[in-house]
């Protein structure tokens, strides 16, 4: 017999979903499932690694999952961490005893950040060959290790990561140019760790889970070139509105008058061991396991989902109605799951990020239809410049927005999701989760 679930069954259930995908993400438990102490020996990913071999233990790194991560290997080698020090974003805490949280700006990096990621180069250039250097990365990390290459201010940083941020570019061009505008970032962090032993875990928040721009790529080789940035700043029309400065070392490091960042075969990564421990398809794959314990048929579209977030929107709308019409590619009732990152080209003044704005345009195209739910969420509880992770709707939201005076269509083009989602109750605040692989979005078909 059929399970028959109203609107608010439906808005319940897919909160459970979402929760539960964000607790098979916990980054605790996914350090310790790639590190274990037995004795004096040091188990990563089946490797060993004596400590009688070191003098000093070192813990350090960025990114919003920092904290957490730091918990866990604080329980796993106790005092024979010798230092410890991680740049985290604002809020995202955890009590730890042995390594020293810095909070600062995320996604715009501030001062806070560059005096951060100074302590961080610090901790590092005081090492020989005979000291262990844990780093700890996540998402976030870009902007929360902040060391500008020199003759670039921490201003002319902020002014490009907007330029940026507004334009449309992917995250691998963003981290392309933050890579070779940065003393710590493509490969810079290992190149001040050696000739320490470097082991790094990642916890991924990029399509694909490209090592090298995860956190862009701190002690991975660099794939990317000063030619690429060019590229990129002539794509999007940046060349007018970049700093000189930035404008002037890419100019520079294309006639190979600035070094380039370190690449594959650099004997710098030869001590380096660089362990992916987490990404967005484990939070898929934990809903699409939720979901069908709530007796949901699930479906899994994509964790590679890019672009645009407004044409994505209008696709996952699309596969909505077609289960409601014609039961296809799966019959109700159905969940149909993505993950990864899309982007927001900004053309209005209003607040929100591409989880809110993904949501509002989807809000549109599923009204009039029956026993819709859509939801999507930054797992790092955290929404472009918001307090929310993201928007929930279903297809009475345009109505009961219209009972409000609120034109949706207005919001959306003034991409001003969080104050249209603010007024109808339906903003998505988790508060920080300290993890971040990413996006997921939900849509549930009664």
């Amino acid at each position: 017999m059929a399970v028959v679930r109203n609107l608010q069954q439906l808005r319940t259930d897919v909160m459970e979903i979402f929760n539960h995908a964000l607790r098979a993400v916990d980054p605790v438990e996914a350090v310790k499932r790639h590190l274990e102490l037995e004795g004096e020996d040091l188990r990563v990913n089946g490797k060993i690694y004596s400590l009688r071999d070191y003098g000093h233990v070192s813990v350090t790194g960025g990114g919003k999952a920092g904290a957490s991560m730091a918990v866990a290997v604080e329980e796993i080698l106790g005092d024979r961490i010798t230092r410890g020090v991680i740049n985290v974003k604002y809020g995202h805490l955890s009590e730890l005893k042995r390594v020293k949280l810095n909070e600062v700006g995320h996604p715009i990096p501030d001062q806070r950040g560059v005096s951060g990621a100074e302590e961080i180069g610090e901790l590092l250039e005081k090492l020989g060959e005979n000291d262990l250097v844990i780093c700890l990365i996540s998402g976030g990390a870009s902007a929360l290790l902040p060391s500008p290459a020199e003759g670039i201010s921490l201003e002319d940083k902020q002014k490009m990561t907007n330029l940026l941020l507004e334009c449309g570019a992917n995250i691998n061009e963003i981290n392309a140019i933050r890579k070779h505008i940065s003393k710590l970032k493509g490969g810079g962090l290992a190149r001040l760790a050696y000739p320490s032993t470097l082991i790094t875990f990642i916890l991924s928040d990029v399509v694909g889970d490209p090592l090298d721009v995860i956190g862009s790529g701190p002690t991975v080789p660099d794939k990317s070139t000063f030619g690429d940035c060019m590229a990129i700043l002539r794509k999007y029309h940046l060349s007018e509105k970049a700093p000189e400065s930035i404008k002037d070392r890419i100019e520079r490091g294309i006639k190979a008058e600035i070094e380039e960042t370190p690449k594959a075969g650099n004997p710098i990564f030869e001590k380096t061991h660089n362990v992916l421990i987490g990404s967005n398809i484990i939070a898929v794959k934990a809903a699409e396991q939720r979901a069908r314990e709530l007796e949901y048929n699930p479906l899994i579209l994509s964790t590679f989902i890019e672009g645009e977030t407004r044409e994505a929107a209008r696709v996952h709308s699309a596969i909505a109605k077609e289960i409601v019409k014609t039961n296809h590619p799966i019959s109700p009732p159905a969940c149909v799951i993505s993950g990864g990152e899309t982007t927001v080209t900004i053309r209005g003044k209003g607040l929100g990020g591409r989880n809110q704005e993904f949501v509002l345009a989807s809000a549109l195209d599923i009204q009039g239809l029956k026993d819709v739910v859509v939801l999507s969420g930054g797992t790092d509880g955290t929404d472009g410049p918001t307090d929310a992770a993201g928007a929930i709707a279903d297809v009475h939201t345009i109505k009961r927005a219209r009972e409000l005076d609120l034109d949706a269509t207005a919001y959306l083009e003034d991409n001003d999701s969080y104050h249209f989602f603010e007024k109808l109750g339906d903003l998505l605040v988790t508060g920080p989760t300290n993890t971040n692989v990413m996006d997921l979005r939900l849509i549930l078909v009664g």
